[in-house]
């Protein structure tokens, strides 16, 4: 399997991910920090890739999600975005609404 053939399995395997700089207990960097604490709050269960120690992952996946930079949220397999979306969404109470409405699919199905 290609490294980006893994990327996308990895968005598809899992309603909520988000590839960020260390793990949620051990953030490597600010942005990483806030958005797992954002995510967090909303209450939903989400799986991260830390891209720091998935080198292959780091380099490949701005060119699979067309976004340059990390943080790197997906929900169900569409990507939302970087920390700035993520924060500006969390404060309009649109992220939680789309994490929960997510975490309701699943549970329906």
């Amino acid at each position: 399997m290609s490294i980006e053939e893994t990327i996308k399995d990895q968005i598809k395997s899992h309603p909520i991910l988000i590839y960020m700089k260390g793990n949620p207990n051990q953030p490597q960097c600010g942005f990483s920090a806030k958005s797992t604490q954002i995510l967090m709050e909303c209450g939903q269960k989400f799986a991260y890739v830390d891209i720091l120690s998935n080198p292959d992952i780091r380099s490949n996946l701005p060119a699979v999600s067309d976004w340059p930079t990390f943080p790197q949220l997906f929900v169900d397999g569409e990507l939302v975005g970087g920390c700035d979306i993520i924060t500006e969404m969390f404060e309009s109470g649109e992220l939680k609404q789309l994490l929960d409405s997510s975490a309701a699919k699943r549970e329906e199905a």
